[in-house]
Parts: structure tokens; sequence; C-alpha cells
């Protein structure tokens, strides 16, 4: 480890302080404001869909001036979204919201390319751990987000008005803590030189599994996550209740980080990822057990776990399936797919939770679950020459 890769972990507790403050009022918000029940989630979709717009773009500005203008970038949009979502919350524009919540995907799409960054800050050896120590950064997040919801849940005369007038503020440190992050300058650009077509790359087995399972793996932590708030509310959960589960499954998804790496160094990303999928799939039996206190905590630590084996698992995965020149367009594809699936899944969790409840939500999430752990056991039985690393 190093200086850097401890800052680009703050940097990612940071970011994630804005997605789990996000996902503890978004929907809460968006339910006092919208015109019908079922439109509650669109505040929270609103924050994928912008990802999955900006994913192209990113990569472009990720390409033109390199990671840290770029970064820097996509933090001053978290800034000034937070305050358009404050601007919102205060006038009570539910489509405002919306709106100021696509625009805040573009620091989504952005910060996304952090744990890629990790790997280019550490060498060859380290770039597994690199990743998995960069994403544990997150339990900054998992702490900070659902506390400062609700510390600052009634700050102002508006609900929830101060939580976005907190995160404009949490922008501005992460952007002084990414100054000091000095990043290994892009490889030149020869003409004649620039990789494969990403059509080509994506056609690899190994990029279908990793963008598979990402996506699929990120959409079902998702669909569950976004709509245990309302399905709480639901079940008159006090929001105490709400920000403790939020917290306990976001911990879930980073403090294996500092285990996850190592993990996968020792007996393969391929049995890490699968033991993701089977977390996933015991996650939802407590879930269908029962909408106590301790089943809602339980199933969402254990789901924040399995998301951390399978979505730091991917992303390992995908290291092996393109060259440094073809980096941003395969990582711009990659985070297109998750930010895709993601969007699809918070439309759906407040559309299902508020028409067909909790129970039928969460069975569904089943179907994706079983998908990934097809999808990696059809890797496994490929020939090796075809698992093998193509860029080595």
């Amino acid at each position: 480890m190093n200086r850097h890769l401890w800052l680009l972990a703050l940097c990612q507790g940071l970011f994630l302080t804005n997605n789990v403050t996000f996902i503890a009022i978004n929907g809460l918000v968006g339910l006092s404001l919208a015109p019908l029940g079922w439109m509650a989630t669109l505040p929270v979709m609103g924050y994928v869909v912008g990802g999955a717009l900006s994913t192209s773009l990113v990569a472009r500005s990720q390409s033109r001036f390199g990671r840290q203008a770029s970064f820097q970038l996509g933090l001053l949009v978290a800034c000034l979204s937070a305050l358009l979502c404050a601007f919102a919350a205060w006038s009570h524009n539910f489509w405002l919201l919306c709106g100021a919540t696509v625009i805040a995907g573009y620091y989504n799409a952005n910060a996304n390319l952090y744990r890629f960054a990790a790997a280019e800050l550490a060498s060859a050896g380290f770039k597994e751990k690199a990743v998995s120590i960069v994403m544990a950064g997150g339990l900054i997040g998992a702490v900070a987000g659902p506390n400062l919801a609700a510390a600052t849940r009634s700050a102002t005369a508006v609900p929830f008005m101060g939580a976005y007038l907190a995160l404009a503020g949490v922008a501005l440190v992460a952007m002084a803590v990414l100054a000091f992050i000095t990043f290994a300058p892009a490889p030149p650009k020869v003409p004649g030189q620039q990789g494969r077509p990403l059509a080509e790359i994506m056609r690899q087995p190994t990029f279908v599994v990793a963008a598979a399972c990402g996506a699929l793996g990120y959409g079902v932590m998702n669909l569950l996550m976004a709509a245990t708030p309302l399905a709480m509310q639901q079940c008159s959960l006090p929001f105490s209740d709400v920000a403790l589960v939020l917290e306990w499954h976001v911990i879930g998804m980073f403090a294996p980080g500092f285990v996850t790496g190592h993990l996968i160094k020792r007996f393969g990303v391929l049995p890490i990822m699968g033991v993701g999928v089977l977390l996933n799939a015991v996650c939802i039996a407590i879930a269908l057990s029962g909408v106590d206190l301790q089943q809602f905590l339980l199933a969402l630590f254990l789901l924040g776990v399995g998301w951390n084996f399978l979505f730091t698992g991917s992303t390992t995965l995908s290291l092996q399936t393109y060259t440094p020149p073809e980096k941003d367009r395969a990582q711009g594809a990659l985070n297109f797919f998750v930010f895709a699936t993601t969007a699809l899944t918070s439309f759906a969790s407040g559309a299902l939770v508020t028409t067909q409840g909790w129970m039928i939500l969460t069975l569904g999430s089943l179907l994706p679950v079983l998908a990934c752990g097809a999808a990696l056991v059809w890797l496994a039985r490929q020939p090796a020459r075809v698992r093998s690393d193509p860029v080595a």
C-alpha cells in the first residue's frame, strides 16, 4: 500500500457517504413529493440513469483530461447537484428532484472508476488487493451515510433538506483529498495502436461473465437495498431502524474489502464470486422468513457481503480482458452495464414494493442470482486457453 491508495480509499468512502445517504433519503423524499406512490423511487432511479447516460462522457473525459481532472469534475457536479436537490426539497418540486439526481449520476459514473484507478496505482502483483482495499474505504460511507441522514433529517424546517446540504460539503472535502493523489499518466496515444474495437473486447467469455456478474450482482443489491426503507416504513419500523439496517448493509458491502483481495489471490476469482452468489441466495431465504428488524438486518448484511465478493471479483476478472490503450472504452462499457441494470432495479424496487409487496420483490430477485451462478459455472467449464489472460 502507498499514500495514494489510502487517499483514494478515503475518496471511495466519501463517495459511498453520498450514495448511502441518497439511498436512505431519496425514496422517502420521493414518496412525500411524488404524485403517485409507485413513483417514490424515481429519484433513486434518476441517480443511476444519470450514471448510465454519463458513462461514455466520463470515458471521454478520462481519456482526454486524465484521472485527476476528470475525478475533480465529477466532484464539482456532486456538489452542485446536491445543492439542486436541496432546493427541490425546499420548493417541494418532485420532478426537479428527479432531474437533480440524474445530474448527480455523472458523479456516480465518475467515482465508480476509483476501483480501476486503484489497480493502476499498484504494482503488478498487488492489483487484486489494491482494488479490494480501495473498495473497503466504503466503510466510511457505511457509518457516515446513515448517521448523516439521521442527524440532518430535521436540521432544517424541510425534512432532509439539511442532508442534501451536508452532501455538498462532503463533495468539497473529497475534492481537497483528491488533490493530494498523483495518478499514473495516461499511456501516450500512438496512431494505429489504440487496441481492439470494443465489440471484439466484449466478445471475450471472460468479459461477458465479468460484465454479467458485475451488473446482475449490483442490480440485485440495489433492488433490495432501495426497497428496504419503503418496506420497513410499511412494516411500521422507525427511521432509526432503517438507518441501522443500511449501516450494517454497507458495512457488509465494504468491510470484507480488507480480505477479499487476499482470498481472490489464494483461492481464485471464480470460487470467491461463487461464494458471493451463495450469500445472495442465503440473504433471499432470510428475507423471505419474516419482516422483523432482525430479518432485515441479517438479510441486508449478507447481501452486502455477497455483493462485495461478486463485484470485487468481477472487477478483478475484467482486468484480464483489456490492454492499457483499451481501458477507457472497456471500463466505460462495464460501468454502463452496471448502471443500466441498476436503473431498471431502482424503478422496479419502488413499483414492486408499493404494489406487490416486499415478499414478491424478494422472491423475484432470485432469478438474477441464479443467472450469475450459471455464468460462473459456464466460464469455469471453458478451456483454459479461453480463460487465460489475453493481455499478459
